[in-house]
């Protein structure tokens, strides 16, 4: 298999839940298993995770589990029969009254705050865009539309308002329930659904670390970008979050398709600056849900988002529920090994004018500086927290990144780290000791061969956390 920074993350479900077929896919180059809790029972969840936890075992590899909320269901209730057909410049009523099923004159809503979120003169987008609706007048609790754009509308499909404006918390209590659930498995990454602001993030983190301190355990906070409101706090967002989704469907029915790609690339940058992790989902490889092989302007997509800079891209219906899982996730490592095969590495460019405040942080840009221009084979971090290989991951090396862990926490979680490889190694509590344990362990694997040049960034004393302070350029005995 080809060596890859750029991470994969699977998103599981009835197509992909065989245990033989998910060993082949993390064999393939799954890094992320995303598990969706919109689909499921608690209980499903539960055996899913038990299973990628064996699967991972079998292929000899390390995943994490990101569990992913459902967030507010801001969605139309169920039709008489299953959906209706809409045709532009028909009349249609959005009623969070009405308790009988839908049919072609209205339906009711899953959402009740709608009436009083929107007015005369909005723009409503259902179903992922496809349907568009102007809101005449709010009556009551009665929305009351005409079809500027008709197509099938069945049932529980989303409803978004064009340029944002729902009012819907981003953590509903069916949420707070599935945070429980998560935490009961150990979920590495728990991705927050529709945050507008920073509170938001800072509320699910809470949750969740009273929801994992029965476990000993502290998740990673993913603040999934697909609301309006979301873009002008996108840094407080991002400061209060281990990372960022770039969610890209219902972003653009929010924004526009065409303001996408823009912000994409923003949000990229902004999570590498701020020392975030950063997935780039949706619609990634959508033809492979039903074809073999992916179309160019997909190849082309996912080979965008890594010249970006994006640590993981995301499968969703593709490895959940469509014919090609296997295939869809050798296609994806294909690609983002080729991509980047073609980066450029501005290094020293990113350092001018940099300063750091910790000694840890500075021995971790002391490791990057040092192995590019010495050409190492090789850049170590013996680490407890992860930090260290974190804050190299965030600058383009085309050297890889090993991280020895004592701890099977920090080594999952670093398995969305881009370029960094997420080793498991107890570790002596004396250093040269350590070092030497490294290095065999390294050997063992086939990544050194006696002569190669190598750096470790450890600390002393060992074991304490955030307390990297030593570089060392070694030579492999």
């Amino acid at each position: 298999m080809a060596r890859r920074a750029t991470k994969i993350v699977a998103t599981l479900g009835p197509a992909s839940s065989d245990p033989a077929l998910l060993e082949q896919m993390i064999r393939a180059g799954v890094n992320v298993v995303r598990l969706n809790f919109s689909h499921g029972t608690a209980q499903d969840h539960i055996d899913r995770a038990a299973t990628v936890r064996a699967a991972a075992q079998r292929a000899g590899r390390e995943v994490a589990i990101m569990a992913d909320l459902q967030g507010p269901k801001i969605r139309v209730g169920k039709f008489a029969e299953g959906k209706v057909t809409l045709e532009g410049g028909m009349k249609f009523v959005l009623d969070g009254s009405r308790t009988e099923l839908g049919d072609n004159m209205g339906v009711g809503l899953d959402y009740k705050e709608l009436p009083r979120d929107v007015k005369a003169g909005d723009t409503l987008l259902l179903n992922d865009g496809l349907i568009v609706m102007t809101v005449d007048s709010v009556k009551g609790e009665q929305v009351r539309c005409t079809v500027k754009v008709g197509g099938v509308l069945s049932n529980n499909k989303g409803i978004n308002k064009q340029g944002g404006g729902l009012t819907a918390p981003a953590l509903t209590a069916k949420d707070m329930e599935d945070i429980r659930t998560a935490m009961s498995f150990q979920a590495d990454y728990v991705a927050v659904s529709f945050p507008k602001n920073a509170t938001d993030m800072e509320m699910a983190r809470q949750l969740c670390n009273v929801a994992a301190s029965d476990y000993g355990h502290r998740p990673g906070l993913i603040a999934k970008i697909e609301r309006a409101e979301a873009i002008p706090n996108l840094e407080a967002i991002c400061r209060a979050s281990d990372g960022i989704m770039v969610a890209r469907g219902d972003l653009a029915i929010e924004v526009g398709n065409a303001a996408v790609p823009a912000l994409q690339k923003r949000m990229i940058r902004m999570a590498r600056e701020l020392d975030k992790v950063v997935i780039t989902a949706t619609h990634m490889m959508e033809s492979m849900i039903t074809n073999p092989v992916p179309t160019r302007a997909e190849v082309s997509d996912v080979a965008n988002a890594v010249l970006d800079g994006t640590d993981a891209v995301m499968t969703s219906a593709e490895t959940a529920s469509g014919k090609f899982p296997l295939e869809t996730i050798i296609e994806m490592a294909n690609i983002c090994s080729e991509a980047e095969k073609a980066e450029d590495v501005k290094l020293d460019a990113d350092f001018t004018g940099m300063t750091f405040g910790r000694i840890d942080q500075s021995i971790a840009m002391g490791a990057l500086f040092t192995a590019y221009h010495l050409g190492c084979k090789a850049i170590v971090a013996l680490t407890d927290s992860g930090s260290t290989p974190l804050w190299m991951s965030r600058h383009r090396i085309h050297i890889p990144i090993y991280a020895l862990t004592p701890k099977l926490e920090t080594q999952r979680k670093m398995a969305l780290y881009r370029n960094v490889r997420p080793l498991l190694m107890d570790q002596s509590a004396e250093r040269d000791m350590a070092l030497r344990d490294a290095e065999a362990h390294l050997k063992k694997r086939g990544v050194l061969s006696s002569g190669d040049i190598y750096a470790i960034t450890c600390g002393e004393p060992m074991g304490a956390p955030g307390g990297t302070n030593m570089l060392k350029i070694c030579r492999a005995a």
